[in-house]
């Protein structure tokens, strides 16, 4: 039987505002020890924030992240998928999308968890992972 997402992604994900400052959200992964993080407006994901993010569309523009907004520098097209959908599936759209990670979703599209390519290597083939990497790591354009 093929797994479902619900199975491998990481719940309980800790979440930023969109009016939060980017050093808030930078504070925030450190103390978590993570890359990213969901954008929500009460209980709707409006968002997600990165680490490169805040690099490429903050700091290296030359915004303070003390007064810059979450989202100044967020990217606002979200992608997910459903607690429900096949992982294969949604590692095949983390290749072909070339992203590291979706937010999950229940039916009524809201947050549940977020899912990686980390875990989902902890179910899939080294091969599979691995074809998957090589999609991400393509060269994509520039923001």
């Amino acid at each position: 039987m093929a797994q479902t997402i619900r199975e491998v992604m990481t719940r309980d994900v800790e979440v930023i505002g969109p009016q939060d400052t980017l050093r808030d959200a930078a504070e925030k992964m450190r103390s978590l020890n993570v890359g990213a993080l969901p954008v929500c407006q009460g209980d709707r994901v409006v968002g997600m924030l990165t680490d490169r993010d805040i690099v490429v569309r903050a700091i290296a523009l030359g915004m303070d992240s003390a007064s810059t907004s979450v989202e100044d520098a967020m990217t606002g097209n979200v992608q997910y998928c459903f607690e429900e959908d096949d992982a294969l599936g949604v590692l095949t759209r983390m290749r072909d999308m070339q992203v590291r990670r979706f937010i999950v979703v229940n039916e009524d599209e809201r947050l549940v968890g977020i899912v990686s390519l980390g875990d989902l290597s902890q179910v899939m083939s080294e091969q599979r992972v691995g074809e998957t990497l090589e999609g991400i790591s393509e060269p994509s354009p520039v923001i």
